[in-house]
């Protein structure tokens, strides 16, 4: 009897959602173009957040070569995007990571990528409330973080920031209210911030090309020393590294890239909308290469104009852009764009805050957390459980955490979740198809279980003799049970051999192209074994099924961006990760009350046979 309870537990935390077929019927909006999407793109693409961020990535991390970063940063996202696109075409409805984790992988792995998503928006809405902070304090001469730093440092924590944020506070508390009582982002207020998004950019480019001084990019020791006893600065100056235009080496790129990861994180929100494009084969990578190719141009041409203006050891951190026309002599362009990120940054956070309340009332609204979460209040039509308990997490968190150690939480919730979309689209690609027959599906819809055969196919004997002749010889033209176990065990052991040889390259690259004997051989064996896996996985039937959108040269790419996303995973700190680690330990504690749901929920389906499956209890539908 046990036993049966834990495997019904089992089924019931690998659960998911039916792939169901698309309706047809469903009214269409008007036909979006390829430039339609690259807008929308570009609109999710650009956010305020990343000019506050550049600041400290240049002065500690990356320098000038942050240009750079940003250039490792698109390609990766490319490949992220790619992946997503397939992704959200097995779904029929629009969504996030979160709601195609649980039509792929089931409610346990759904769980998991939810909880690292909500640590995204959660580090999100921190970082753009602490940059608007250190915005409006800009404005007044830097005066409250000046007093507040005397008051609190010397008795804060290595692990906090310098001083709690009392205005990043206060924004927070003040914003939960508004929300509470049902405040909305208007299109007004979407067209208004995008414009002013795209201004940024533009103008900060043209006082680069005006003010702007090559020499700063072949700065020496010299320089630091002479700008070191002439400054007048109210901070010191960070440190100069090895000057010139890679100061902190190749190390320093890719740690800067593996922050940044998130700069682009908003374009594969548009992915959503291509259903809308006539031809979404074309359409939506096209978009997608486009958007993120203007992202690029835009975020490194603020930061090579802002390199070129101020020497990157003397940008100010917390408030690159207008203090870099206060330094330059241009004191009202200083202060303008000091009022522009401002209105920007409070609608980057609005955005955060929404999506983040939104994917907690989905989560808890199917038992994955606290089921009162879920509740709308009659009157302001709004889940205030939801708002406040995301409001109360973000001003806990912006108040006492710096910006840096934000962006890198943001990084770290991110970064797994596309590593596993990535691997999703390698494993379903050649999975069996699990249509579900008209006879077999309730009024409400039904559930399927990936433990189940398709109907339509037998399920052969699968000795260990048949299995090795499968490897190589699969015994069908289309997946098979079989076909779909020896994906799932590839992709498995190749996500196992990609974290090896990322960790190799990461902590020891310079003795493995030095040609230290014991690691380049390590090296030569794991490549050896990935080639060997992924031919395995490509002489695998693949499933027929249409998509909207098919990822091209598979199985290779999703490898690819696998190994990228790892590598970056690797470039951030430990204290990033132990951060993190915290984080996912209150996982399964927080809603404890969910693995008796999901306990409960797998006797149910069990007893209830299949033709009694009942859906979840709502469609997650959030914000990416």
């Amino acid at each position: 009897m046990l036993r049966q309870y834990v495997r019904q537990f089992r089924q019931g935390l690998v659960r998911k959602w039916p792939l169901e077929a698309r309706e047809e019927s469903e009214s269409r909006r008007a036909p979006l173009s390829t430039f339609d999407l690259v807008i929308l793109g570009v609109c999710r693409t650009l956010g305020a957040g990343v000019y506050v961020l550049i600041g400290v990535m240049i002065l500690l991390i990356a320098g000038p070569a942050i240009v750079i970063s940003f250039l490792v940063v698109a390609l990766s996202s490319v490949l992220s995007g790619l992946c997503y696109t397939e992704f959200w075409s097995y779904v029929p409805r629009s969504g996030s990571v979160y709601l195609y984790s649980v039509v792929a992988m089931g409610k346990l792995c759904a769980f998991l990528i939810g909880w690292n998503i909500l640590l995204y928006l959660v580090a999100a809405a921190s970082c753009v409330t602490r940059a608007w902070s250190y915005a409006f304090d800009s404005l007044i001469g830097n005066h409250i973080s000046q007093a507040l730093e005397r008051t609190f440092s010397p008795h804060m924590p290595s692990f906090l920031a310098p001083y709690p944020d009392f205005i990043a506070l206060g924004l927070v508390l003040l914003m939960t209210g508004l929300l509470v009582l049902g405040a909305r982002v208007t299109t007004l207020i979407i067209k208004v911030s995008t414009g002013l998004n795209l201004f940024v950019p533009i103008f900060m480019i043209l006082s680069g090309v005006i003010k702007g001084d090559l020499h700063n990019w072949q700065l020496t020791e010299q320089d630091y020393r002479a700008n070191t006893s002439g400054s007048s600065s109210t901070f010191s100056l960070g440190p100069l590294g090895s000057g010139g235009f890679v100061p902190f080496g190749f190390e320093g790129i890719l740690q800067g890239a593996a922050i940044l990861f998130t700069s682009y994180f908003g374009v594969h929100g548009m992915v959503t909308a291509g259903k809308e494009a006539p031809n979404p084969q074309r359409s939506i990578p096209l978009s997608m290469v486009i958007s993120i190719f203007i992202g690029f141009l835009a975020y490194s041409g603020v930061s090579a104009a802002l390199t070129l203006m101020v020497p990157y050891y003397q940008i100010y951190p917390y408030s690159p852009l207008p203090q870099a026309f206060l330094q330059v002599g241009w004191d009202p362009a200083g202060y303008v764009m000091a009022v522009v990120l401002l209105c920007t940054l409070l609608y980057s956070f609005l955005c955060a805050m929404v999506s983040m309340f939104q994917l907690t009332c989905a989560m808890a609204a199917e038992g994955l957390l606290f089921r009162g979460l879920a509740q709308i209040h009659t009157r302001t039509g709004t889940p205030i459980m939801a708002i406040v308990a995301s409001g109360t997490l973000t001003g806990f968190t912006a108040s006492l955490l710096g910006i840096l150690d934000l962006v890198k939480l943001m990084s770290a919730g991110v970064l797994p979740a596309y590593t596993l979309v990535a691997v999703s689209v390698l494993v379903l690609r050649y999975q069996p198809d699990k249509n579900l027959s008209k006879e077999g599906k309730t009024e409400e819809g039904n559930e399927i279980s990936d433990l189940e055969a398709s109907p339509s196919e037998p399920v052969p004997e699968a000795g260990p003799l048949r299995i090795l002749k499968s490897l190589w010889f699969p015994t069908s033209t289309t997946p098979t049970q079989i076909s779909g176990q020896i994906v799932y065990g590839c992709a498995s052991l190749l996500v196992l051999l990609l974290s090896i040889l990322s960790l190799i390259l990461a902590q020891w690259p310079s003795q493995v192209f030095s040609g230290d004997p014991v690691l380049t051989t390590v090296v030569v064996v794991v490549l050896l074994l990935i080639t060997g896996v992924t031919v395995i996985i490509w002489r695998q039937p693949q499933s027929p099924s249409p998509l909207l959108f098919r990822i091209p040269a598979l199985p290779v790419l999703p490898p690819v961006s696998i190994f990228v996303n790892i590598y970056l995973m690797m470039q951030i700190t430990s204290e990033t990760w132990i951060l993190f680690s915290i984080w996912m330990a209150i996982a399964p504690t927080f809603p404890s009350h969910c693995l008796i749901f999901l306990l409960g929920s797998g006797i149910r389906h069990s007893l209830a046979g299949n033709n009694h499956r009942q859906p979840p209890a709502s469609t997650p539908q959030t914000l990416d």
